[in-house]
């Protein structure tokens, strides 16, 4: 049952630095339940209509079409190919340089896609949060820690070129571009920057600079469906063995 929480606090503060600050001593709060019997305010409700008409109408618009669904799952899923297959290809367009890698946190994939049309409501569903795609230019070494963090994490959706095995919470049999993982190589990488500020325990990451255009991978998402629905193409992936026990 959603509720809806009101708090109360009482701050002061000066207007002159000469003044001893005072500071809030006390929060006091109530919990309100919001369901069917709750009255419904009239004019509120007519004053935010049109709002909710023109998001539903938003939501409603339908960009694509699966003949199958995509689905989620450890360490590897339709779904968290097509959404990494995605970064790394609308990543590359945005950037206008050569990415060796993308990678989605599996934690933030919130939901699958249907058999049949694809609506943006749908996308929204499945990335609701406003992560942006960035990139980062990192040492192979480094790239193989964050990739045993997320074989910790069970395994994470990688972008077509990459493939890794788990064993015992970590990742060995690395290969990126089809080649296998060299330490002491570069490579370009795109992320969500929640990850790359070290989410989801990837502090690795945190020191090496991020490369952001401001390009919300939701919108990757729908521009991607786009594209492929224009060539008249379904959003139909598979999985393919890229990340395996």
């Amino acid at each position: 049952m959603p509720k809806l929480t009101v708090i109360f606090t009482c701050i002061f503060f000066s207007l002159y630095s000469c003044t001893p600050q005072k500071q809030s001593i006390t929060v006091s709060y109530n919990d309100y339940k919001i369901n069917k019997e709750n009255k419904q305010d009239s004019s509120l409700t007519a004053m935010l209509q049109p709002y909710a008409n023109n998001i539903h109408k938003a939501m409603s618009k339908v960009i694509g079409f699966s003949t199958k669904g995509l689905t989620v799952k450890q360490p590897e899923s339709d779904i968290g190919n097509f959404m990494a297959d995605c970064m790394k290809i609308m990543a590359e367009k945005k950037f206008e340089r050569k990415i060796d890698a993308a990678f989605v946190n599996f934690g933030g994939i919130r939901s699958y896609l249907p058999k049949g049309d694809i609506t943006i409501g749908a996308i929204y569903e499945i990335m609701p949060f406003d992560n942006l795609i960035v990139l980062q230019e990192v040492k192979g070494n480094v790239l193989k820690e964050f990739l045993n963090k997320t074989a910790e994490l069970n395994g994470w959706p990688v972008s077509n070129g990459v493939k890794l095995k788990i064993n015992n919470k970590q990742a060995f049999d690395i290969f990126i571009n089809e080649k296998p993982l060299d330490e002491n190589a570069t490579y370009t990488i795109a992320n969500s920057d929640y990850i790359a500020r070290g989410g989801d325990g990837c502090a690795m990451l945190t020191t090496i600079p991020v490369i952001n255009k401001g390009y919300l991978f939701r919108d990757a998402l729908i521009d991607f469906i786009q594209e492929l629905t224009k060539q008249g193409k379904p959003i139909d992936w598979h999985t393919e063995g890229r990340v395996t026990y």
